[in-house]
């Protein structure tokens, strides 16, 4: 097969794994100022029972999290010379795949109330699978891929190491140990490798 065969193959698996994602423009107040049907449809898929009442409607705890995130993050730019892209990303638990939830902060002219939100919810394929594929990719131990999962979360080492009843500087060690094998250099970066089909 040609190689414009198995970049084809590579689109439609990528494709498959992901689907089309939703989107969400949010306002400063977490308003919910435009939804895609994919992103109501991805919404009730949220194993979070925490909800948030927004404006009238209902946005998982993750989505806000994300939302007020940048919103801080506006906050402190609004006065800065240049205003600097920024996205947060986070994962969540979801029935029957995990969602990856992407927010970009779209400045707005006349001061961080007037910034919007962009939300990009991603299925990303079956929690089993992609944790196989992570240990055969990677050659991860079941600790280190513990740790990963976390990082996607977008958790700080001091919540990991919480959370796994290690200490912070294990964490640290986990982190490095992962970087090696996935060749990255900082933890955004290990983040999209194993993120990435």
């Amino acid at each position: 097969m040609d190689a414009g065969g198995d970049a084809g193959e590579d689109i439609a698996r990528i494709a498959g794994l992901r689907g089309a994602p939703g989107v969400l423009v949010l306002s400063a107040g977490s308003k919910v100022l435009f939804i895609n049907q994919r992103g109501w449809d991805l919404i009730h898929d949220f194993n979070d029972a925490k909800v948030v009442k927004a404006s009238g409607g209902v946005l998982p705890a993750v989505v806000d999290e994300v939302c007020q995130h940048l919103q801080a993050i506006a906050r402190e730019q609004f006065h800065a010379k240049d205003f600097a892209p920024v996205e947060v990303r986070r994962m969540a638990d979801a029935t029957p795949r995990p969602i990856l939830v992407r927010g970009l902060l779209l400045p707005g002219a006349g001061g961080s109330s007037r910034s919007r939100v962009l939300i990009l919810l991603e299925a990303i394929g079956r929690e089993e699978k992609t944790a196989l594929s992570l240990k055969e990719r990677f050659g991860f131990t079941d600790r280190e891929e513990m740790v990963v999962q976390n990082l996607a979360k977008g958790w700080t080492n001091k919540e990991i190491a919480s959370e796994l009843n290690i200490a912070e500087q294990t964490v640290k060690v986990y982190i490095k140990q992962i970087m090696d094998k996935t060749r990255c250099t900082t933890r955004t970066g290990i983040v999209a490798q194993v993120l990435s089909p």
